[in-house]
């Protein structure tokens, strides 16, 4: 789904301020999850609309030589540093990096104690306010362990969705040692109200499971799918959730948007 990720009229005002760090935002991926990623780019488009320059690592699309993308960039010194971190662009498209082979080369250097490995991101993205971790608890657990991001799991409906989402707390409490929020997307239509209600009480039980089970209730949110307001508040929300990814690094210019490398990022 393509998005208009053009910034309102009101942007510079938000964007001001200058972004002394990177920051990083972490969501966790779920099979078949097409209402919850489409409400991915959203929230992206939403940030990116607030005046903060987004580039999402999606953990579920692999590099190659085709598309190449984190791994690509990890490997090749000559990146470091390079035009994903230099530049400035009047398009305001959603940078997509894939980064299925690159989070998962991460992630086992980090299982080996590496705390530093997120680190290895600054120079790459440095001149983006936020960068958006997009896969699974698996690979995602030993990347953000030790860290203070709250991860948002985007909860489908159902009965199958709440063990789903339990499954993917459970993971993160014990492998990262990390709480998360949980959203649950509801379609609009006729029936919204009907579906409202069987999300907030799948929501409700997921806290009672999770309280009884792991000894925290999670945060939980309900949006309407393209419903711009909650859109909004859940970008907000994962904003607040964040965790700063480095300090003492230069300050983002105003109005100032990074130019992505061709070919390694791919827009929505």
């Amino acid at each position: 789904m393509l998005l208009d990720t053009g910034l309102h009229q009101g942007a510079s005002l938000h964007s001001v301020t200058p972004q002394a760090d990177l920051r990083l935002l972490a969501v966790l991926n779920q099979p078949d999850a097409t209402m919850g990623l489409e409400t991915l780019w959203q929230i992206c488009s939403g940030l990116q609309r607030l005046g903060y320059p987004v580039v999402v690592l999606d953990g579920t699309a692999r590099e190659t030589d085709d598309a190449p993308g984190l791994q690509q960039l990890l490997a090749a010194t000559d990146w470091q540093g390079g035009s994903l971190s230099r530049g400035a662009s009047h398009t305001a498209s959603l940078a997509v990096v894939p980064a299925a082979h690159g989070m998962r080369q991460l992630a086992s250097q980090a299982a080996w104690n590496d705390t530093a490995v997120l680190q290895r991101l600054h120079p790459l993205f440095r001149a983006y306010a936020l960068v958006v971790a997009y896969g699974p608890p698996q690979v995602m657990a030993p990347l953000l362990r030790g860290s203070a991001v709250l991860p948002l799991v985007m909860a489908e409906p159902g009965a199958h969705g709440v063990e789903q989402s339990y499954r993917q707390l459970k993971h993160m409490a014990v492998h990262a040692g990390l709480q998360c929020t949980v959203a649950s997307v509801v379609q609009p239509g006729p029936y919204e109200a009907r579906r409202a209600h069987a999300a907030r009480v799948a929501l409700d039980a997921l806290q009672n499971c999770a309280s009884t089970h792991l000894g925290h209730s999670p945060r939980t949110t309900i949006v309407r799918a393209g419903n711009l307001q909650d859109v909004q508040r859940l970008a907000l929300q994962l904003l607040e959730n964040a965790c700063t990814m480095g300090a003492g690094m230069p300050a983002l210019t105003p109005h100032r948007h990074p130019e992505p490398a061709a070919h390694f990022v791919r827009s929505h």
